[in-house]
């Protein structure tokens, strides 16, 4: 059986089934237990957990964040929410440093299974330090597994997996998209870390895309349809490690790739990716590999520029239609 859920309601199933599962599972961070949780994922877990469980914590990511390493280090399974990624940025010695660096710093002999969540990317007029987008940078560290799905299903899946890892996880939700509705499964179930989903079958193009610009993809493989042009798309869900079979096995079936990423250019996942694509399939590829990213500058406030800075579906069928060589 399955009912159709809002991102935080699938979020929110998945903490709660941890939770109840696991008792060394707890969460922690900025207004999740009396208010409910800032986008309301955390809704009524204070009810049931108690205050030892599900922790409000001051304004300190790098606090909060350190002893939720400290925690995992010595046994229990913290899940830390941030308000957002872009207030993560306080918190990265921990995150880079510790989290990611124990196995490794202890010669194998200490984990550290903690799972760091919140919002990433633009999120309407918020301006320049509460947009930016982090896949990239946090999937640039060995030892961190990187998850971006708005997807409700898998994000709950995943979510899941992610708390059962005995590796730190960091997973990169969309402010824009809580309320996002889709069918999710009822009963336990678990989606693997590290494999794409094929959104839309297609035959003339790859897209591939993650997060909230899976959606802009798919609307530009819709009107795209309407020209004759048939564009599989793939959300990546998972950054690191990230499903380079299933992106290749798409290339090689339809010869093009364009990658749709809400990130600033330079250094972004987009560019892995092209990179691994005209690596590992350059004799399959008609066309080079195409980009729509974000523009090259911080975001602007007003919506206007908000909206020529971001990917949008038209960005992703002009880019197609380059690949494919069609004018108009």
């Amino acid at each position: 059986m399955s009912r159709e859920l809002a991102l935080r309601d699938a979020l929110r199933e998945a903490l709660i089934e941890e939770m109840r599962r696991d008792e060394t599972v707890f969460l922690m961070g900025e207004e999740v237990a009396q208010y409910d949780g800032a986008y309301k994922v955390s809704k009524g877990l204070l009810d049931e957990f108690g205050p030892k469980r599900v922790i409000d914590t001051p304004i300190a990511e790098l606090g909060f964040a350190g002893i939720g390493v400290g925690a995992a280090m010595n046994g229990l399974r913290p899940v830390v929410e941030f308000m957002t990624w872009n207030f993560a940025i306080l918190a990265f010695d921990q995150i880079v440093n510790n989290a990611a660096k124990t196995l490794s710093q202890s010669a194998g002999q200490f984990n550290c299974p903690i799972v760091f969540r919140g919002p990433s990317g633009a999120a309407g007029q918020l301006a320049q330090q509460h947009s930016q987008t982090f896949e990239s940078w946090m999937a640039n560290v060995p030892g961190l597994k990187v998850i971006s799905c708005i997807d409700p299903a898998d994000a709950k899946g995943l979510l899941k997996s992610a708390i059962r890892d005995n590796n730190p996880v960091c997973i990169m939700e969309s402010e824009l998209l809580y309320g996002h509705k889709g069918i999710v499964p009822e009963g336990e179930y678990l989606v693997p870390i590290g494999k794409a989903a094929i959104r839309r079958e297609g035959t003339d193009v790859t897209l591939i895309s993650y997060n909230k610009m899976t959606l802009v993809a798919l609307d530009a493989a819709t009107e795209l349809a309407k020209e004759g042009i048939s564009a599989e798309v793939i959300d990546l869900r998972t950054i690191r490690p990230l499903d380079v079979e299933t992106l290749i096995n798409s290339v090689k079936k339809t010869n093009r790739c364009v990658i749709v990423d809400e990130a600033w250019p330079f250094a972004s996942v987009s560019s892995e990716v092209a990179y691994t694509v005209q690596k590992l399939a350059f004799d399959y590829l008609d066309a080079p590999v195409v980009r729509v990213s974000s523009a090259d500058t911080s975001l602007p406030y007003a919506p206007t520029l908000v909206d020529a800075y971001l990917p949008n579906p038209s960005r992703v069928v002009k880019a197609v239609k380059e690949v494919m060589y069609v004018k108009g």
